[in-house]
């Protein structure tokens, strides 16, 4: 239904022994764009110029995985009511 892409933005620090970690992603975006508007980060802002995400893992095998910059594409997908 939608596609957003964000980038991480913070990440906490792990201590060792830690089960859960807390990230924030910011919406793409870049101080320059080329000319000619071809950058896929620059269609991204276009159609969501902001977006924060925040969000806690807990799982064991994610946690220390997101670095700051990482890039992501988030999709949202509706779920069915049920009847």
């Amino acid at each position: 239904m939608m596609r957003a892409k964000l980038r991480v933005s913070h990440a906490d620090p792990l201590a060792e022994g830690q089960e859960s970690q807390n990230l924030t992603f910011l919406a793409v975006a870049a101080s320059h764009y080329p000319d000619d508007g071809t950058d896929e980060n620059n269609t991204f802002a276009r159609w969501t110029p902001n977006a924060v995400l925040q969000i806690t893992i807990c799982n064991p095998e994610l946690i220390g995985k997101f670095a700051i910059g990482d890039e992501f594409y988030v999709d949202f997908t509706k779920v069915a009511t049920p009847e």
